[in-house]
């Protein structure tokens, strides 16, 4: 992390382990505190939640951690890698302790970067999840200005020319924020070819700047939460130039049909 970035810190996290689930108890409560992020969480979960089919079938979410999607998806599955008292299960995205075909979602808010043998993952939920079912992600995304933001300002690795594997780590240190561009974007035509039963339905880049300016879980804030309105109108404003400016990607995979 740079010297910036240091002295950008949350006080409530600097000097953690990133790591210690006692950190991720911490980021529940900035995200609780602040407002202006907790909004931009708000429309993330909003879009996740328009993402799932309707019908029978569980939907899980990786990494529940300190967000609280389970306000937006009734009868959420939320789990972890560690223990906790919020979660409903500990698990390893890469062995789902689920029958065949009994989820009709898994979603997930940064973690695939995370993920260090994706494919692994992508072979495990196609089993679980029912045919039409979806796999739907807010994920870190490359663009010309989300390269200078991740690679000066964040705490993980950021790595566009890197390959689908990340090397073994924590299970928030280990990491690849470029991960996702890579999978969906740079190698997409090699990635369906890797996992043919998800078809790429969509991508939605989003949000250039507010999710900067609010600080994440991991920085102070820069802005005051009333001007969220007025980043949310310079956002959309921008929206025709998302290709070069945003920050972060809507992803949504469907299981095809056997």
């Amino acid at each position: 992390m740079g010297t910036l970035a240091r002295w950008l810190a949350h006080p409530l996290t600097r000097g953690l382990d990133i790591d210690d689930p006692r950190t991720t108890h911490l980021r529940r409560r900035i995200l609780a505190e602040k407002r202006f992020l907790h909004r931009i969480y708000e429309e993330w979960y909003a879009m996740i939640a328009a993402s799932l089919p309707a019908g029978d079938g569980a939907v899980l979410e990786l990494g529940a951690g300190a967000g609280f999607l389970s306000e937006y998806v009734p009868g959420l599955v939320r789990s972890e890698v560690f223990l906790s008292s919020e979660l409903d299960v500990v698990l390893d995205g890469q062995d789902l302790p689920f029958s065949a075909g009994a989820l009709r979602g898994i979603v997930m808010t940064n973690v695939l970067h995370h993920l260090p043998r994706p494919l692994r993952f992508f072979a495990d939920a196609a089993r679980a999840v029912r045919p039409g079912g979806v796999v739907a992600l807010i994920e870190p995304w490359v663009t010309g200005w989300s390269r200078q933001v991740y690679t000066r300002l964040h705490h993980e690795p950021f790595l566009p020319e890197g390959d689908w594997e990340i090397p073994a780590g924590g299970p928030l240190s280990g990491a690849n924020g470029a991960l996702p561009w890579i999978l969906f974007e740079r190698d997409r035509e090699r990635f369906e070819r890797a996992a043919p039963a998800w078809r790429v339905r969509s991508i939605t880049r989003i949000m250039p700047l507010r999710y900067l300016v609010s600080g994440g879980v991991s920085l102070r804030s820069l802005v005051p939460a009333a001007s969220y309105p007025l980043w949310r109108g310079l956002e959309r404003a921008l929206s025709p130039w998302s290709r070069q400016f945003a920050m972060f990607a809507h992803v949504m995979l469907e299981r095809r049909a056997e």
